[in-house]
């Protein structure tokens, strides 16, 4: 769903609260919407509206049932509150909560958003030249908007503390790899570079810390891989002679060459040649040397994040910590000064909490980063980062 029209709520179903004006996408990210605790960025909550259009399989849904069987972070009966209120319409109207949806209709979710928390890193601007923009990206930290992030990103990020937009990425790493990134700054730069890279005439290439003692020889995965988008992960096809099946997977290729060992970890590079989704991190585990921190990876069961309402990556997380008690974390403002305060939502399931449920404020970043990108006549890299020094 995406964000839409700067209005201010004062319908009816909202009596004894004053009226809400709530932010869209025209609202730019500013540095006061950020607050810094814990090693954590977090975002103050803000109202939003969340727009989108039925797609064929809602159709013939009821309009509580699509959000809880599409949406797993609220609960039914949250759901239910919602449209009865009519903080849930069908084409700006309010439904009753058996209304069946049909196809094309615009659905429309107005709430009162937590972004999850990032790593409190900056957004290091590394080279600002007349169209490109080249930043060092902090793990934790996604690219662009999507999902439950749209200020604490890359690109809101910039454009709150340094006034740097629009921007267009080039390129787009993993929101748990660290690293280089390039964002032209006009859509006619932007498309000029990425006909570069789908004529292979860029070349980007990653460091990785690797389980084990990875092969001193050069490594090339040559597989298909499978993405998917429900859960958030790939899958390698495996090549066998003796069935007769057609791939579904895209073609992918990376190659890999062993830096240094302790006999306990590697530090490897990698260049990839295709760019797939998570293709460096799938491709190490088929290699059987996963990146050692990736739980994604490194798991041999990860829950479906379809059916728990979470990322991929925290699913996997969620089952290799030990559940924290609530009596030591305190995400609340009940101690903050009056300028970290914010609005207590009434019907959000997330206040008087800071970060939203279900999401790790723990979460640290994967041991991935990209060190150079490359092209005809031109090169940008970044440092190492510190987990990259091998005892």
């Amino acid at each position: 769903m995406s964000g839409s029209g700067k209005r201010k709520r004062d319908d009816g179903e909202e009596a004894g609260m004053e009226a809400i004006v709530w932010q869209t996408p025209a609202n730019p990210p500013e540095p006061r919407d950020y607050i810094f605790r814990n090693g954590r960025r977090y975002v103050r909550p803000y109202y939003f509206e969340f727009i989108s259009h039925a797609k064929k399989r809602w159709a013939g849904k009821t309009i509580v049932d699509l959000f809880a069987e599409e949406f797993k972070g609220r609960s039914y009966d949250y759901y239910v509150s919602a449209v009865r209120c009519g903080r849930i319409r069908v084409d700006d109207k309010m439904v009753h909560t058996s209304y069946v949806v049909q196809s094309s209709q615009k659905i429309s979710h107005f709430l009162h958003r937590h972004e999850p928390p990032v790593l409190a890193g900056d957004v290091l601007v590394l080279q600002n030249e007349a169209d490109i923009l080249t930043v060092y990206k902090p793990a934790s930290v996604p690219v662009h908007p999507c999902g439950q992030y749209r200020k604490n990103t890359v690109v809101g990020i910039l454009q709150a503390e340094h006034g740097l937009a629009p921007l267009y990425p080039v390129h787009r790493l993993d929101r748990l790899v660290s690293g280089l990134l390039i964002f032209a700054k006009s859509a006619d730069k932007a498309d000029f570079l990425r006909q570069q890279v789908e004529a292979g005439l860029l070349q980007k290439e990653y460091i990785a810390k690797v389980i084990g003692v990875f092969p001193e020889k050069e490594v090339v995965i040559d597989a298909n891989i499978c993405y998917n988008a429900r859960e958030g992960r790939s899958f390698v096809e495996i090549n066998d002679s003796c069935i007769d099946k057609a791939f579904k997977g895209k073609t992918a290729c990376t190659k890999f060459t062993r830096i240094n060992t302790n006999g306990k970890y590697s530090l490897v590079l990698c260049k990839p040649v295709t760019g797939r989704t998570h293709q460096i991190r799938v491709h190490l585990q088929c290699a059987g040397h996963p990146i050692a921190n990736d739980m994604l990876y490194c798991s041999e069961y990860v829950p479906s994040r379809s059916a728990n309402g979470v990322g991929a990556d925290r699913a996997a997380s969620a089952t290799c910590k030990p559940p924290m008690s609530n009596s030591h974390k305190d995400y609340s403002f009940a101690e903050d000064s009056a300028s970290e305060e914010f609005s207590i939502d009434p019907m959000c399931t997330n206040c008087p909490n800071l970060p939203p449920k279900g999401y790790d404020e723990d979460e640290e970043g994967i041991w991935l980063h990209c060190v150079r990108y490359s092209g005809p006549g031109w090169s940008y890299e970044c440092p190492y980062p510190d987990w990259a020094h091998l005892c």
